[in-house]
């Protein structure tokens, strides 16, 4: 009876356990251990280190070694359950270490335009707000904002290009056409030169709605 009891947990454990999608490795979690450990030690210590004019950015690490192939695989191999991980991991350093908890903020992703999210088949920037606000509790208002321009992939322009690359590019989404009373907090999976942040934050003051800063997921630190 013992014999059979085993074999049917056995059974179901090779049910439950699937690879994890940064190393093929067998896991009973999303990410296998190794990644998981690989990926704490990408963590920023202070995430608000950012927080600072012209646009106040809150990360939770650092963009490179397996954060930065966690995104990819994200983004271009069909895994959208990671944005969810990544938004649980952003949020909990929020709670942890929040740089205006005088403020209650909404969270409004950076939205894709309509095209390449028909390609992707999803937004990871709001599937990172979602697991954010599963965190903390904050409201999403997750058509915020509007992508009415397509634009170029900013990673293969240089820093002056990504700043006209995304000009008006962005407008006030249905969620927003009311203006909240509470400021926003923009969501992105990445940020690097903030071009992308400050088309989107100038789009929200045009229309007289304050904006907190920028949560994202990675940002890309120089080092000295």
């Amino acid at each position: 009876m013992q014999a059979f009891k085993n074999y049917l947990k056995a059974l179901l454990n090779s049910f439950l356990e699937s690879n994890c999608p940064l190393c093929e490795r067998p896991s009973s979690n999303l990410l296998c251990k190794y990644c998981t450990r690989q990926l704490d030690k990408c963590a920023i210590p202070e995430p608000s280190s950012l927080w600072q004019k012209p646009v106040p950015v809150f990360a939770w690490g650092r963009y490179g070694g397996v954060l930065k192939r966690a995104i990819a695989t994200m983004k271009y191999n069909d895994h959208p359950e990671i944005a969810i991980l990544l938004g649980q991991l952003l949020g909990e350093a929020w709670l942890l270490n929040t740089p205006s908890p005088e403020y209650k903020p909404i969270l409004v992703p950076i939205p894709l335009h309509p095209y390449k999210q028909k390609q992707r088949g999803f937004n990871q920037a709001a599937l990172i707000a979602k697991g954010f606000c599963e965190i903390t509790g904050l409201k999403v208002k997750a058509k915020g904002l509007k992508r009415v321009r397509e634009t170029e992939a900013q990673h293969s322009l240089s820093s002056s290009d990504r700043s006209e690359n995304l000009a008006e590019a962005f407008s006030i989404g249905q969620d927003l056409y009311k203006p909240p009373r509470q400021p926003v907090l923009l969501v992105d999976d990445i940020y690097t030169t903030g071009a992308t942040a400050k088309s989107a934050i100038q789009t929200l003051r045009n229309s007289q709605i304050s904006v907190l800063g920028i949560a994202a997921c990675a940002a890309a630190l120089k080092t000295s």
